[in-house]
């Protein structure tokens, strides 16, 4: 008489389909073209001394008074950008399944919004429209987290911060566009 084999969880088929795991190299290659292209784009529109354009328009912001020192947005940018790489890496490493292309779908759209709000606020000054953005990324980054810890909780950890910080700017960037909007050009 033959057994009929154990019902499983559609979740459980969904992490463990069983698919390969990308190689050590093919994963930091992968890591390091996107997070490349998120640095050039982020660093191509900062408001450093080698922009001193952007550096003028947003030191002529009226800024809130919790804004950090631009020294804090320069320390804890690469701190963030680090733990969703090595999130990123860890995720590519697990076997493939639905479960780890949705989180991985979801650090690659995070990591694109990072570039594209930097875009938005610093280059095209649109305040309103950069605040909503970062209002979504709160929510981009919260799904990335759970989904993430669905397979490989060091990942999904290591997004946290991403999303505390966000949280943090989404609010910041709200206050300065609620009191510069009018003159933000």
């Amino acid at each position: 008489m033959a057994h009929p084999l154990p019902a499983t969880d559609a979740a459980d088929d969904a992490v463990n389909s069983g698919g390969p795991a990308l190689s050590r190299a093919a994963s930091a290659l992968i890591i390091v073209a996107v997070l490349g292209v998120s640095a050039a784009i982020g660093r191509r529109n900062a408001p450093d001394p080698s922009h001193p354009a952007t550096r003028r328009w947003y030191k002529r912001l009226d800024k809130p008074s919790f804004t950090p020192p631009d020294a804090v947005f320069g320390a804890v940018w690469p701190v963030l950008e680090t733990g969703l790489a090595v999130g990123g890496y860890r995720l590519l490493r697990q076997p493939a399944s639905t479960m780890r292309t949705g989180a991985v779908g979801l650090w690659l759209l995070n990591t694109a919004m990072v570039g594209g709000w930097t875009e938005m606020f610093f280059r095209k000054h649109a305040l309103r429209s950069s605040a909503a953005v970062a209002g979504a990324m709160v929510a981009t980054g919260g799904a990335y987290v759970a989904t993430a810890a669905k397979v490989d909780r060091p990942a999904a950890l290591l997004g946290v911060p991403f999303v505390g910080w966000l949280g943090f700017a989404t609010v910041l960037a709200a206050r300065i566009s609620a009191t510069n909007t009018d003159r933000a050009r």
